[in-house]
Protein backbone atom coordinates (compact mmCIF):
# COMPACT_ATOMS: atom_id res chain seq x y z
CA UNK A 1 0.00 0.00 0.00
CA UNK A 2 1.29 3.45 -0.91
CA UNK A 3 1.91 5.91 1.89
CA UNK A 4 1.35 8.82 -0.47
CA UNK A 5 -2.40 9.10 -0.58
CA UNK A 6 -3.89 10.96 -3.54
CA UNK A 7 -4.69 14.62 -3.10
CA UNK A 8 -7.68 16.57 -4.34
CA UNK A 9 -5.52 17.80 -7.23
CA UNK A 10 -4.62 14.17 -8.05
CA UNK A 11 -8.32 13.28 -8.09
CA UNK A 12 -9.14 16.10 -10.46
CA UNK A 13 -6.34 14.93 -12.79
CA UNK A 14 -7.64 11.36 -12.59
CA UNK A 15 -11.12 12.61 -13.53
CA UNK A 16 -9.67 14.47 -16.52
CA UNK A 17 -10.26 17.89 -14.97
CA UNK A 18 -7.86 20.75 -14.39
CA UNK A 19 -5.92 20.35 -11.16
CA UNK A 20 -5.08 24.05 -10.84
CA UNK A 21 -6.41 25.38 -7.54
CA UNK A 22 -8.51 28.20 -9.07
CA UNK A 23 -10.17 25.63 -11.38
CA UNK A 24 -10.82 23.24 -8.49
CA UNK A 25 -12.35 26.09 -6.48
CA UNK A 26 -14.53 27.13 -9.42
CA UNK A 27 -15.68 23.55 -10.00
CA UNK A 28 -16.69 23.21 -6.35
CA UNK A 29 -18.49 26.56 -6.43
CA UNK A 30 -20.44 25.69 -9.58
CA UNK A 31 -21.32 22.07 -8.77
CA UNK A 32 -22.99 22.19 -5.38
CA UNK A 33 -25.08 19.22 -4.22
CA UNK A 34 -27.92 18.97 -1.73
CA UNK A 35 -26.96 17.47 1.61
CA UNK A 36 -28.48 14.07 0.82
CA UNK A 37 -27.42 13.88 -2.82
CA UNK A 38 -25.27 11.00 -4.00
CA UNK A 39 -21.95 12.21 -5.40
CA UNK A 40 -21.81 9.55 -8.10
CA UNK A 41 -25.36 10.30 -9.31
CA UNK A 42 -24.64 13.98 -9.95
CA UNK A 43 -25.54 15.01 -13.49
CA UNK A 44 -22.22 16.74 -14.19
CA UNK A 45 -20.09 13.56 -14.31
CA UNK A 46 -19.31 11.71 -17.51
CA UNK A 47 -19.90 7.96 -17.54
CA UNK A 48 -16.16 7.32 -17.14
CA UNK A 49 -15.95 9.71 -14.20
CA UNK A 50 -18.96 8.05 -12.55
CA UNK A 51 -17.40 4.62 -13.04
CA UNK A 52 -14.14 5.73 -11.46
CA UNK A 53 -15.89 7.30 -8.47
CA UNK A 54 -18.10 4.23 -7.96
CA UNK A 55 -15.11 1.92 -8.12
CA UNK A 56 -13.08 4.06 -5.71
CA UNK A 57 -15.89 3.96 -3.16
CA UNK A 58 -16.92 0.32 -3.64
CA UNK A 59 -13.38 -1.03 -3.42
CA UNK A 60 -12.39 1.28 -0.56
CA UNK A 61 -9.34 2.11 -2.68
CA UNK A 62 -6.60 4.62 -1.95
CA UNK A 63 -8.85 7.17 -3.70
CA UNK A 64 -11.71 6.69 -1.24
CA UNK A 65 -10.70 9.39 1.25
CA UNK A 66 -10.17 12.08 -1.35
CA UNK A 67 -13.46 11.14 -3.05
CA UNK A 68 -15.15 11.61 0.34
CA UNK A 69 -13.37 14.94 0.70
CA UNK A 70 -14.71 16.06 -2.67
CA UNK A 71 -18.22 14.94 -1.73
CA UNK A 72 -18.01 17.04 1.45
CA UNK A 73 -16.77 20.07 -0.44
CA UNK A 74 -19.64 19.83 -2.91
CA UNK A 75 -22.36 19.86 -0.25
CA UNK A 76 -24.34 23.08 -0.56
CA UNK A 77 -23.71 25.31 2.42
CA UNK A 78 -26.79 26.99 3.93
Amino acid sequence: MSLNLPTLADLFKQLGLSAKQPHIDRFIERHQLNAHADLVSAIFWTEDQKAFLQEAIAEDSEWCEVVDELASLLIRKP
